[in-house]
C-alpha cells in the first residue's frame, strides 16, 4: 500500500503508527511517500493520502481526521517576544510558496516588527531552526512540544489549528489491509483531536 502525508505529518503521527501496524500485519508492505507534492488518489499515484484540505479529486471518500493545534516556540534561553510589536525577535517561518498559510500570516500580524531570518516549507526543518536558537517559530503542538530546550510561548491568542483529512479511491473501500490501516490511524490519532 502507497500513503503519502506532508513531512512532519508522516515522521511524527504517521510512524509509530506504520510501526505497530507492521507488527500486527507483517505481510502487508507500506510505502509513506512524504511531500508537499499531492499525489492523485484518482490516478493511483497513492492509495492513501493524508492533506490540511478536504479532497475534491472525483471517486475519492474522504473524511476529517483530526484538528490540530499550533503554538508559538522559541529555545527556553532567548527573550521572549512582544505581542503586537516583535520587535528585536527573528522568526522562522514557511517559505514564499507558502507564506499565506493561515499560521504565517497570523505570526506576521501579531510580531509585525520581527524580522524574517529563515524560511522553509518543511515544519522539521523548522523546529530544528528554533530548537537551534534561530528564531520563533510556528509548528503543530505535536512537532514542537516534543523539541528539547523548546518553550512553548504565550502571545495572548493561539496560532490558528489545521484539520487533516484522510482519503482514498472509493474503489479501496473494501481492501481489507487499507481498511485496518485507516482503523489503526483513526484510534490511535483520535487523541490528538481535542489537544
Amino acid at each position: 500500500m502507497r500513503i503519502t502525508s506532508s513531512d512532519w505529518f508522516g515522521a511524527h503521527m504517521l510512524t509509530p503508527v506504520l510501526a505497530e501496524f507492521a507488527q500486527r500485519h507483517p505481510g502487508v508492505e507500506v510505502e509513506l511517500l512524504t511531500s508537499a507534492i499531492h499525489y492523485s488518489l484518482s490516478r493511483r499515484e497513492a492509495d492513501m493520502a493524508f492533506r490540511i484540505r478536504p479532497f475534491e479529486e472525483p471517486d475519492v471518500v474522504s473524511r476529517r481526521l483530526l484538528h490540530i493545534e499550533y503554538g508559538v516556540y522559541i529555545r527556553a534561553d532567548l527573550p521572549r517576544p512582544v505581542a503586537g510589536d516583535g520587535a528585536g525577535a527573528a522568526l522562522v517561518t514557511m517559505d514564499e510558496a507558502f507564506s499565506g498559510m493561515p499560521d504565517a500570516v497570523w505570526l506576521r500580524k501579531l510580531l509585525p516588527n520581527a524580522r524574517v531570518v529563515s524560511r522553509s516549507n518543511n515544519r522539521d526543518v523548522q523546529g530544528r531552526l528554533c530548537e537551534q536558537g534561530v528564531g520563533v517559530a510556528v509548528l503543530p503542538r505535536p512537532l514542537g512540544d516534543a523539541l528539547p530546550g523548546v518553550d512553548l510561548i504565550d502571545l495572548g491568542e493561539a496560532p490558528p489549528g489545521r484539520d487533516t483529512w484522510v482519503g482514498y479511491h472509493r474503489d479501496l473501500k473494501r481492501l481489507a489491509r487499507l481498511r485496518a490501516l485507516l482503523d489503526l490511524v483513526i484510534e490511535r490519532l483520535a487523541g490528538v483531536r481535542e489537544r
